[in-house]
């Protein structure tokens, strides 16, 4: 047993040692947390740029992969226990679970979803991006869209246990190729969020 006082209800500070466990059960924020090898980061709120973009693709995707009877389409703040034993708990900005896969559904997702979606920031809010790369390639994440802000460009990553096995960049009115939804096909320039 932990010699550590209970953290039931209470909102961990950031830098605080948790195991998976003590961190289920701190109080259910709306804040940016992650649990990182049991440490964890408490990140910015993001800007309102951000939220406007990620809105967006939320339902454009939602809309998409709704018509299409695809999956589910969720949006941070969410935990994804990538792995329970080593406490690692990410909160991606949007991310798609297919048909196939809602078994990881429950009180949280318990592994890693189909397609990830990160709306980069100027000043990231938490973690090292090749980091979080390297955990969607370990923890079975097929696909990664980086949303590129400041350069309105979209990047779409193939991923495999063994790393990125392809990086494409969308620039304009190029559509969009995915192979985990092979029909999106939207282009940068229908966003409005830029």
């Amino acid at each position: 047993m932990s010699q550590r006082p209970s953290v039931f209800g209470l909102l961990p500070g950031d830098g605080d040692i948790l195991t998976t466990s003590e961190y289920l059960q701190t109080a259910e924020t709306l804040r940016v947390q992650e649990l990182v090898y049991g440490r964890v980061h408490v990140g910015e709120s993001p800007s309102p740029r951000h939220q406007d973009l990620l809105l967006e693709m939320a339902v454009l995707l939602r809309v998409f992969v709704g018509q299409h009877r695809l999956g589910t389409i969720w949006i941070a703040p969410l935990d994804v226990i990538l792995d329970p034993r080593r406490a690692l708990i990410v909160q991606p900005d949007l991310f798609f679970i297919s048909n196939k896969r809602q078994d990881i559904i429950t009180d949280r997702i318990w592994g890693g979803p189909d397609m990830v979606l990160e709306v980069m920031s100027p000043h990231p809010r938490i973690g090292d991006l090749q980091e979080r790369l390297g955990w969607f390639c370990t923890y079975g994440v097929r696909e990664c869209w980086l949303v590129h802000q400041l350069t309105r460009e979209i990047e779409v990553l193939q991923l495999t246990n063994a790393g990125i096995l392809s990086r494409r960049t969308y620039r304009g009115v190029e559509r969009i190729e995915s192979t985990v939804l092979p029909f999106f096909g939207i282009s940068p320039e229908v966003l409005t969020g830029w």
